[in-house]
């Protein structure tokens, strides 16, 4: 499938969020012939929602630049020869990031900061590892990898609305080539951290941005990505494959090779197994509903348009949007969180979770040559863009009328221990 360009969509006129599919032709003037035209992205395969976040990649790069400013209080680096050596391999010199100064973006180091969890365990006893340190792994993370809310305030000839127009798009180029949820969900997260690093990208640069970050997250994620000539022709002739290679080397070392985000996703298929878990089944294998995983997961794609989803953690997210089809003492129980933690965060969604009971949620779709159970992990495309205008008159009727909007029931319960739902996973 042949994609249009993004372009003209970003007009200047404010007024429509989007024009369903009229894209249009973005010239990128982005070239960075210097910067390497590879990258190595670390394909790994699918485990465990809860056991994948085990072993932290972010720690093991760590612990190696930890041994690298350890080389010169060493005993064997006492000679001029060897003080050389580490200056030229310092890691000053190392963070210049390939092709930035070329292209214009601004370089932004960071650090790493260690916050001890404040959050009680739901997890069960793991046979494969102790579920406080799992647990404790989980939320270190979370409060790791925070979004700026302020983001857009960084680019002035940039509007939020392109960024919701991209982020649609770039569901629809997951549905077509199949990627998962969590795909996209790192690629959003890409995307979001590498602008907060920049400043007054223009919007013939952004769906380059976009595209690469979706790129990296897609060899992050998928066993079989798609070939980067795959992205460029979606974008229908706006980005070359040498931009999207260039684009992705530049915002891999912006973001500090931090790409192991716990995503909205992944924290929703941790509280969902949670709510549907036996107490003599392991954490393995997903044993929810596919159907109603789809429904909570459409919440959270059309809240995650929305800049203002920036301003809570990925786990709060996810909680919120669990907790509009269920209730409260279900979420403090999956979670750990408590509802002063949650109820900004609840209310700001409810004229999402209005506009999406208004519409009806979609049916689970299958994909060819995916296999039954999985179906509900792929991400799917939906009219996004016009629910957001549902969403939006929700939002203007409460402020007119100068009410906080009402937190609506949920319909979501946890079966009996000894039934298992139809409709899960094997």
């Amino acid at each position: 499938m042949l994609f249009p360009r993004l372009s003209e969509v970003w007009r200047d006129d404010p007024v429509d969020i989007m024009p369903s599919k009229s894209v249009i032709n973005v010239h990128v003037n982005v070239r960075t012939d210097d910067a390497p035209k590879s990258s190595s992205g670390r394909c790994r395969k699918r485990k465990a929602d809860v056991a994948v976040h085990l072993q932290d990649p972010d720690e093991d790069v760590t612990d190696v630049q930890t041994r690298k400013k350890q080389c010169p209080s060493q005993e064997t680096c006492r000679d001029q020869t060897c003080r050389d050596q580490t200056s030229a391999s310092s890691p000053r010199q190392a963070d210049k990031p390939v092709g930035v100064v070329s292209v214009g973006f601004t370089h932004y180091t960071s650090r790493t900061v260690f916050l001890t969890p404040t959050r009680p365990s739901p997890l069960p006893a793991l046979c494969w590892a102790s579920k406080d340190e799992v647990w404790n792994n989980l939320l270190r993370k979370d409060q790791l990898y925070l979004h700026n809310v302020h983001v857009m305030e960084r680019h002035p000839n940039l509007q939020p609305k392109m960024r919701a127009i991209l982020l649609d798009w770039l569901i629809e180029v997951c549905e077509v080539y199949k990627l998962h949820r969590e795909t996209f969900y790192l690629g959003q997260d890409y995307f979001d951290r590498f602008m907060a690093t920049q400043e007054n990208v223009q919007k013939s640069t952004l769906q380059l941005i976009g595209i690469s970050a979706l790129f990296i997250a897609a060899k992050m994620e998928e066993i079989y990505p798609p070939k980067v000539h795959q992205f460029a022709y979606v974008t229908d002739g706006a980005c070359t494959e040498d931009e999207i290679l260039s684009m992705e080397v530049i915002i891999m070392k912006e973001l500090n090779w931090s790409l192991s985000p716990v995503t909205p996703v992944s924290w929703l298929n941790i509280y969902m197994q949670m709510v549907y878990l036996k107490d003599s089944t392991e954490v393995l294998m997903p044993q929810f509903p596919q159907t109603t995983f789809v429904q909570i997961a459409e919440l959270m794609d059309l809240c995650i348009l929305d800049v203002r989803s920036l301003e809570f953690s990925s786990s709060l997210l996810a909680a919120s949007a669990l907790f509009h089809f269920s209730s409260l003492d279900l979420i403090m129980k999956v979670s750990g969180l408590k509802w002063c933690d949650m109820e900004r965060c609840v209310r700001w969604m409810v004229p999402f979770a209005m506009a999406i009971r208004e519409v009806g949620s979609s049916s689970l779709k299958t994909f060819k040559g995916i296999p039954a159970e999985n179906t509900h992990s792929i991400q799917n495309h939906a009219p996004y863009l016009d629910w957001l205008g549902r969403v939006q008159s929700h939002q203007l009727e409460n402020s007119e009328h100068g009410r906080t909007s009402l937190v609506p029931s949920g319909v979501l319960t946890p079966p009996p221990s000894s039934e298992k739902p139809e409709d899960s996973a094997s």
